[in-house]
């Protein structure tokens, strides 16, 4: 376990010119994070793309296997495999390792962080520490606060998904075939196994012996192991949607307590990272389009749950490039 002090540190971010990387970056200006010097890395292609940070102007690097020399911080965010590949050289060279792939998720030794809710388990590391799926970190920010106050049980959930979730080519996915609808175009999916615009796809990841996804797995597995809940139950549908940014998730949560309005209500407006949006008279609840570019994750359509015993049933939306992301990796970087 690295004890790091409050000095400014050499940071390394892998995948620095993709969809999270490009966040990661304006997380670390915008929450004014020390640093001593900034390392952009990504794939030969995008060798010698120039990005600018603060007052300076920052040439994308090859990532190699030598890239970590002198690093304090690497920030992980290229896909599994190039994290299975280049984490083992980045810990050699003495580097703690922030990985947002699914990669070391599930491994004991590697603790999985929501800085709002498990901050110890970071003392426990050796050398990785793993940000959550982006679906589940956003669900546990709502999730959490009623789990103190009730003690969660079982969650049935669906999520819809936005293609930003794929990464930079599943927004030009979506946007590409919305400008080819609209003029009378054939539509030859790329990304996905079908179109995307105006469709809905019950398909996020590889589908699983049990008919479940590994993604609809990974909110399972995830949750039990950053609350601590080896035994909740879950069974989560994933749906991608023709959203750009933000994810946003149909919850029933059924605790061992019971359950009232007015306690939830309490424990989520007391809880970090959280904001209430919940007028529906005046139609006002989350959307995927208002949580665009924040911080919050936002909750709403709170209400008793009419089919479950000790039930709330609730709607959340949050930015998944941020808390689903690029802001949970800062946030925990900012705990070391």
């Amino acid at each position: 376990m690295h004890h790091f002090d409050s000095s400014p540190k050499h940071i390394a971010i892998v995948g620095a010119t993709g969809a999270v990387g490009e966040e990661i970056l304006k997380v670390l200006e915008r929450r004014q994070f020390p640093i001593a010097s900034l390392r952009l890395l990504a794939s030969s292609r995008s060798a010698g793309t120039k990005i600018s940070f603060q007052d300076q102007i920052l040439v994308v690097e090859a990532l190699e296997e030598g890239s970590f020399s002198g690093i304090d911080i690497a920030l992980f965010s290229a896909g599994g495999d190039i994290s299975k590949q280049f984490v083992p050289h980045a810990l050699k060279a003495g580097a703690v390792v922030i990985d947002n792939s699914s990669a070391f998720r599930g491994e004991p030794s590697v603790p999985l962080i929501v800085p709002e809710i498990n901050p110890q388990d970071v003392h426990h590391h050796h050398g990785i520490i793993a940000n959550p799926n982006c679906s589940t970190l956003i669900a546990l920010m709502a999730l959490y606060p009623l789990h103190q106050k009730f003690g969660l049980r079982r969650v049935i959930a669906s999520t819809y998904q936005a293609v930003s979730g794929t990464g930079a080519r599943g927004i030009e996915e979506l946007r590409s075939q919305v400008t080819a609808l609209n003029q009378g175009e054939v539509i030859v999916p790329k990304v996905y196994p079908h179109q995307i615009a105006f469709n809905l796809l019950p398909h996020v990841d590889a589908f699983l012996e049990t008919g479940y996804t590994k993604e609809e797995m990974k909110f399972q597995n995830e949750s039990r192991k950053i609350l601590h809940l080896p035994d909740l139950q879950t069974s989560i549908t994933c749906v991608r949607v023709p959203v750009y940014r933000a994810h946003s998730l149909a919850i029933h949560a059924e605790f061992e307590k019971p359950v009232s309005l007015a306690k939830a209500q309490e424990a989520l407006l007391e809880a970090p990272g959280v904001d209430i949006i919940d007028d529906p008279v005046q139609a006002l609840y989350p959307m995927p389009l208002e949580v665009q570019g924040l911080d919050q994750c936002h909750v709403g359509r709170l209400r008793l749950d009419s089919a479950l015993p000790n039930a709330l049933a609730f709607w959340v939306c949050g930015d998944q490039l941020l808390k689903g992301a690029a802001l949970n990796a800062v946030q925990i970087a900012e705990l070391l």
